[in-house]
């Protein structure tokens, strides 16, 4: 996961859905998303770390800066208040993004939904803030709105993979996610009534698997990806890609022999100039995206078609927050760049 990206002071953006870019354009999206829906997974965050966010989370927040800063990762998600003070900041926002991202990629990831299997496993690499399965978990909600009665309701089994041990931040929120929010005992019964969880228990698996996935065995990693219809690496990549190109470019090598045809990979990180990365030293500098296109889009020695066809690319757009979302410490917009994968040819 990427360090926190520097603030953009909340106001309103242009309105625009999103669409393959022209080269070098950047994308105005406010969200289309129910402001009750916003609200609600904002409530899941406040509610899930009330105590640190009654308390002065300041100077937490401070301290894990001041690690990320210095690039002390292990110091900077190496304790439980970090980890948790970390998730109450900056995940809320980006779970509001990740959500509109899910719901303007739907056409693409419904019909994994849809299938027929029992199980329709997607893995989060680096999702242990809780970002991710807040988002899903309100892409479920947009879902289960939109059926017809006749429809049934379709069960998401997430897997996060990070290597901090993210497992305390992930039950709280799984808990909030599957049970009615916490009320006033002065409540009316209508209020009571209408207070349920986001997602019926039943219709929401997460598990969490603690693994340096750039150091980690494959053999040990590849019973977790095999089977799974979406992989997601979000504001992550950019930072495997840091830590050591070569062992991220065998990943993502390994990651592609393993996954089965017509399984997706969503990549969402940092735009441009944050999303470089040096070799040789300040030698040469290569966008991310550059990078992930030349290790999945590259054609075989023979002329054998790439294992992957990009379906959706974005270089630049920000996601807006609505006005009036109620949280207890400052939210704020999200950059970022988006790039869709299937395993495949294209169809």
């Amino acid at each position: 996961m990427t360090p926190p990206i520097p603030k953009a002071k909340a106001k309103k953006g242009k309105q625009s859905r999103p669409a393959k870019s022209p080269k070098g354009q950047e994308q105005e999206q406010a969200s289309t998303l129910p402001r009750e829906l916003q609200q609600l997974l904002l409530d899941i965050f406040k509610n899930s770390f009330a105590e640190i966010l009654e308390s002065d989370i300041q100077p937490l927040l401070q301290e894990v800066k001041g690690h990320l800063y210095n690039r002390d990762f292990s110091a900077a998600f190496g304790r439980n208040d970090y980890l948790t003070a970390y998730s109450a900041r900056w995940s809320p926002s980006r779970a509001l993004g990740y959500l509109q991202v899910l719901e303007d990629l739907k056409d693409h990831l419904l019909p994994l939904l849809q299938s027929t299997d029992e199980k329709n496993g997607t893995v989060c690499l680096g999702g242990g803030a809780g970002a991710e399965p807040v988002a899903f978990a309100g892409f479920l909600s947009l879902l289960k709105a939109a059926k017809t009665s006749e429809q049934e309701e379709k069960r998401l089994d997430l897997a996060v993979i990070d290597i901090a041990d993210w497992s305390e931040v992930l039950q709280k929120l799984l808990h909030s996610i599957t049970t009615a929010p916490p009320l006033s005992k002065y409540a009316s019964a209508a209020v009571k009534a209408a207070a349920v969880p986001l997602v019926p228990v039943e219709t929401l698996g997460l598990e969490f698997h603690q693994h340096d996935i750039l150091n980690t065995e494959f053999a040990l990693l590849r019973p977790l990806l095999e089977e799974a219809k979406l992989i997601t690496i979000l504001f992550t990549l950019n930072e495997l890609y840091s830590a050591s190109l070569s062992l991220t470019q065998r990943f993502l090598l390994n990651l592609t022999a393993c996954l089965k045809e017509g399984a997706m990979l969503l990549v969402v990180d940092s735009p441009g100039s944050y999303s470089t990365v040096s070799l040789n030293g300040a030698e040469k500098k290569y966008p991310m995206h550059w990078l992930l296109d030349h290790t999945l889009l590259k054609q075989g020695p023979k002329g054998e078609p790439a294992e992957w066809s990009k379906v959706v690319e974005e270089e630049s757009t920000w996601f807006r927050l609505r006005e009036g979302l109620r949280y207890p410490i400052e939210l704020e917009h999200m950059r970022f760049q988006l790039h869709l994968y299937r395993k495949g040819e294209s169809h």
